[in-house]
């Protein structure tokens, strides 16, 4: 009795929410969008927009981070009709996993099947440099807890989903073909999950490429797993903030993190505009 009570708590809370926005926009959007750190800024493009924030919407976590605002934005870009985070939650912040995938179970809950997902991350690719788009062909789960862990919900996806193609290789296409057409510098690589709130030392740095990761951050990867979950596309792109390992000595901050983001800014505007005006 216990079990069914658990779960009628978690489904009727994600109802409660997507019904709460469902109520308060004008259209349905198509395409949500997960904005890192830096790259709240975004929202300026969106045209006839409208926003809720996080605390006025039922169950909803708030944002407790520095650069993340808390709220979601709804209009027009590309030409499609999205809805943006502006602001997501993190698992060093004490949140656990199901709070920190909330936003992306109320997004399936609204039938939304595309995520782009956006990230801040410290680059260990030799080829990388401060201020590149880093598209995410793939990623390595490094935090100490599964989104998915626990009973399964037959409502919102299989017990054991696949993980083969977690960032839609169709999107990463599309993305390659705007960045070729718009003459904007963008790198492949795989992304590297962790809890933080540390930045990483120098051989965790080395670490993390010697298998296989280009690039690292404290974000993206339990909103992708639960979003494949869910059988959304995703699409998925870091902005390179800093660089790490050990022949590398300069201490990041998270000022600095948010500099170079924003730096990035204008080539990311236009390769997720434009993506999605080609959708």
């Amino acid at each position: 009795m216990e079990k069914r009570t658990e779960e009628k708590t978690y489904l009727d809370k994600i109802r409660e929410s997507a019904d709460y926005i469902k109520n308060h926009v004008k259209e349905t959007p198509e395409v949500a969008i997960i904005l890192g750190t830096g790259l709240g800024d975004l929202i300026k493009y969106i045209e006839d927009s409208e926003a809720i924030d996080y605390k006025n919407i039922p169950n909803f976590p708030v944002s407790t981070v520095e650069g993340h605002s808390g709220r979601l934005i709804f209009g027009k870009l590309g030409g499609k009709r999205v809805m943006a985070m502006q602001g997501r939650f993190h698992y060093y912040e004490g949140y656990d996993m199901k709070e920190v995938t909330f936003p992306v179970r109320v997004m399936q809950q609204m039938k939304i099947e595309k995520l782009f997902v956006s990230n801040a991350a410290g680059g260990m690719n030799k080829e990388f440099r401060v201020g590149d788009i880093m598209i995410i062909t793939d990623h390595i789960n490094l935090f100490p807890e599964n989104p998915l862990r626990g009973k399964n919900y037959e409502d919102l996806g299989p017990r054991f989903p696949a993980m083969t193609e977690a960032y839609s290789q169709s999107l990463i296409n599309l993305a390659d073909k705007v960045s070729q057409e718009k003459g904007i510098r963008v790198m492949h690589g795989v992304y590297v999950g962790t809890a933080g709130p540390t930045f990483e030392t120098p051989a965790e740095y080395e670490y993390f490429r010697i298998i296989g990761g280009d690039a690292v951050g404290m974000s993206t990867v339990p909103e992708v797993i639960v979003a494949n979950h869910a059988g959304m596309k995703v699409f998925g792109v870091s902005v390179i903030t800093d660089l790490g390992g050990k022949d590398i000595k300069e201490v990041p901050t998270h000022e600095e993190v948010q500099k170079a983001a924003l730096k990035a800014q204008p080539n990311m505007v236009v390769l997720i505009s434009e993506m999605l005006k080609q959708l």
